[in-house]
């Protein structure tokens, strides 16, 4: 490529860098430029570190270094100032959008707590599997209930109450043998000791 037409390349890239930058007004490094504006504008990446060193060196933009890496960005003495009722209205709008934006959370957060709700929830097709088996259930409860109430072999209170009495009387007169039993056992001991 000719002198002539890298220079020319140089200053088409320069005023699409100034642009863009004027357009975006937040710093880019000249890889971040060049990745940006390079399938848009064919830029090459030399070309692009060129534009932005020649805008920099013009003082068309401002040019910070940190490290090895530098920075570029429009600057802002350039840029028209706002007047107070440029301003005010887009504090409007920020509180508006600022408005909208919480209107926007407090229904997604709405919206997780309903989804939440129903992947806690069962399925369609998990109740009828539920219901199923839960009249299952039912049907083997009522067969049991059904057999029992169709026997024959019924215990009367009456007999429940003997039962439960005599049962009372036997552990009753066990305790009093075995604490004699026990009690016997130690005098005899107690006697061989002597």
């Amino acid at each position: 490529m000719s002198r002539g037409r890298e220079g020319a390349a140089a200053g088409g890239a320069a005023a699409v860098l100034l642009q863009y930058l004027r357009d975006q007004n937040r710093p880019y490094s000249a890889q971040d430029a060049f990745g940006n504006l390079q399938r848009e504008h064919g830029l090459g990446k030399a070309a692009v570190a060129k534009a932005l060193e020649q805008l920099a060196q013009q003082g068309r933009i401002r040019e910070k270094t940190y490290g090895k890496q530098k920075i570029y960005f429009a600057d802002q003495e350039q840029l028209p100032a706002a007047n107070d009722a440029e301003l005010r209205g887009l504090d409007e709008a920020i509180a508006a959008l600022s408005a909208k934006v919480q209107a926007a959370q407090q229904s997604c957060r709405h919206m997780e707590a309903e989804l939440r709700e129903l992947n806690g929830s069962m399925t369609t097709p998990e109740v009828a599997r539920e219901i199923e088996e839960l009249r299952k259930d039912c049907a083997n409860y009522m067969e049991k209930l059904e057999r029992i109430k169709s026997a024959t072999n019924h215990v009367t209170p009456e007999e429940k109450e003997k039962v439960c009495s005599e049962q009372k009387l036997y552990c009753k007169e066990w305790r009093r043998r075995k604490r004699m039993r026990d009690l016997g056992q130690g005098l005899h001991g107690f006697g061989e000791d002597s």
